[in-house]
């Protein structure tokens, strides 16, 4: 037998905490002396003492827990349990993850201003093409939030096009522009260029049209993910202003080359821009 700070020091747990899980229930001593008060744990009960930290550090909640040692779970609910657990930790990871290459671009900003080269930029106009077309809204014009949206609806804007036996003709284009919800909200418009011959077409949801041509716009081509985007967008903005140049809507994403891996990408931003007056 164990007293409780040895028990403690075992388990890798603190006295404070063994009290709590005898208080709660979850792990009583295995002999408490009536004369002291004592506590004391056999070596046998580390094995309930490590399956309550395990399930704790999943994310279940004391009953739960408790419910899962005292057996009044089945195996079936309880791997049905784990799986949810399992879904919810992996997605907070790929959260965490987003979010940690979002604070790296923002990062990467800040520290190329005043030093990313901007002679690559080029004034061009841009001609007006017929695309297919799906739109959905983002809830910001942020990298996070676009990524979401616009990834899966090209997926189902070219399983549209395959099943109406629709090729595409040329890249992909997304286009932005501020949703009449307002709010911040961003309708995205996931186009691919296709034949000329194609004829004009809207079912509701999947649309033939023709994108506008823009007159003038300010060019830059970003390599990598689109979630590295950021800094490459800003300085086609530090651009446009230093140039005496303004925005007249915001930038379409011109897909030049999409490998499986997504820093391969090449993307062409360009911007509409006209002279200040």
């Amino acid at each position: 037998m164990f007293t409780i700070g040895e028990f403690a020091r075992h388990g890798r747990v603190s006295v404070r905490m063994l009290r709590h899980y005898d208080a709660t229930g979850l792990l009583r001593p295995a002999h408490v002396d009536p004369a002291t008060g004592y506590r004391y744990y056999s070596a046998a009960q580390l094995s309930r003492l490590n399956r309550v930290i395990a399930l704790k550090e999943l994310g279940f909640t004391l009953q739960q827990v408790h419910d899962i040692v005292e057996e009044r779970v089945s195996t079936e609910a309880l791997r049905g349990m784990l799986r949810l657990r399992r879904a919810d930790l992996e997605a907070t990871m790929t959260a965490a993850a987003a979010r940690l290459v979002q604070v790296e671009a923002r990062l990467r900003s800040i520290e190329s201003e005043g030093h990313m080269p901007t002679d690559d930029i080029v004034l061009k106009s841009v001609p007006a093409i017929r695309v297919a077309e799906l739109t959905a809204t983002a809830a910001s014009f942020d990298p996070e939030h676009i990524g979401p949206v616009i990834q899966p609806l090209y997926g189902e804007l070219f399983r549209r096009l395959e099943a109406a036996g629709i090729a595409p003709a040329g890249p992909g284009v997304a286009c932005y522009e501020d949703s009449p919800e307002g709010g911040g909200h961003i309708s995205v418009h996931a186009t691919v260029q296709v034949a000329a011959a194609v004829p004009l077409q809207d079912d509701g949801e999947l649309r033939v049209l023709d994108l506008p041509p823009l007159d003038q716009a300010a060019a830059l081509v970003h390599h990598g993910s689109m979630d590295t985007v950021l800094p490459t967008v800003q300085a086609l903005a530090r651009w446009i202003d230093g140039n005496g140049y303004r925005s007249t809507g915001l930038p379409r994403e011109v897909t030049l080359e999409c490998p499986d891996d997504r820093d391969g990408w090449v993307t062409e931003l360009q911007a509409p821009v006209t002279r200040h007056r």
